[in-house]
């Protein structure tokens, strides 16, 4: 079960990537990460009334460093792809998104076979390889700074987002999902305080941008999915499955946008595919 919810959750996520990805070719990426942040809030808000727990000062403060590094993980991703530096910033934030949980699950006392490991080891690879672009060819040589600039934003974004599920992963199911309300509500005002602080209008002023109310509910199930994992399951687990979000991101774009999947982005979801069997048959 707890595989299935983690696999889940990499789908939802890539597919909530793939819709705002989408809308933010027509708007501003800010206004758009912070209408899908308020689209999530409220879903997650709905769900959690309906659903027992009694969350105590622990679990909501786990809740909190959650929507912290989602807040942080989404301004530091959508700053690199807003700058054009798509290429170093998705697989660097995601092989990041990977590492934290798996070092927290690994340093928490979690004990794997070595099949087990052989897939993680190789989802790392693959999750690299399938958030690649061939950018550079369209756009020509940048400079050292922008390559520089690009992976300092990919760590950082990819520290916010296992920043997330590394607290998520210490949320007990006796919590509820309060938790993740709070996670997703504190998620909010980080992107806006970032905005800000980078310059950048957050405002959804173009109509357009409330498209990104679709992708809300996504995110927000996606989060819910890896919570759920976590509490049936290995955090070191749920985390690098969850991780390999980028191979559906791809995948959508191939079948429904028609964009080409380049050799390495093929090797990347193969190894993917190859990671997932030997987790799930570890």
């Amino acid at each position: 079960m707890a595989v299935l919810l983690a696999l889940f959750s990499a789908f939802a996520y890539g597919l909530s990537d793939f819709v705002g990805g989408i809308v933010s070719r027509r708007a501003s990426a800010w206004p758009v990460a912070v209408v899908g942040q308020l689209s999530a809030t409220l879903c997650t808000v709905g769900v959690a009334l309906t659903v027992p727990g009694s969350a105590g000062p622990t679990d909501l403060a786990w809740g909190v460093l959650a929507g912290v590094g989602s807040g942080t993980g989404t301004g530091f991703l959508y700053r690199g792809f807003a700058s054009g530096r798509m290429g170093v910033v998705a697989p660097v934030s995601a092989v990041g998104a990977a590492v934290v949980p798996v070092l927290v699950g690994a340093l928490g006392g979690e004990r794997l076979s070595v099949v087990m490991w052989t897939g993680i080891v190789l989802a790392f690879p693959g999750i690299w390889l399938v958030s690649s672009t061939y950018e550079s060819e369209a756009l020509g040589p940048r400079p050292r700074a922008s390559l520089a600039e690009g992976v300092f934003d990919g760590a950082l974004a990819g520290l916010g987002f296992g920043v997330l599920f590394a607290a998520l992963g210490q949320v007990p199911d006796s919590a509820g999902l309060w938790p993740l309300a709070l996670a997703q509500a504190v998620s909010l005002p980080a992107v806006v305080v970032l905005a800000l602080g980078l310059g950048a209008s957050w405002v959804p002023r173009q109509r357009v941008a409330w498209w990104a109310l679709a992708a809300g509910p996504l995110g927000a199930s996606a989060t819910a999915a890896f919570l759920l994992a976590t509490q049936h399951g290995l955090l070191t687990v749920a985390g690098i499955l969850a991780s390999l979000y980028p191979a559906s991101t791809v995948l959508l774009a191939a079948l429904v946008l028609r964009e080409r999947v380049h050799r390495a982005q093929g090797v990347g979801l193969g190894l993917c595919a190859l990671a997932i069997a030997l987790v799930v048959g570890g």
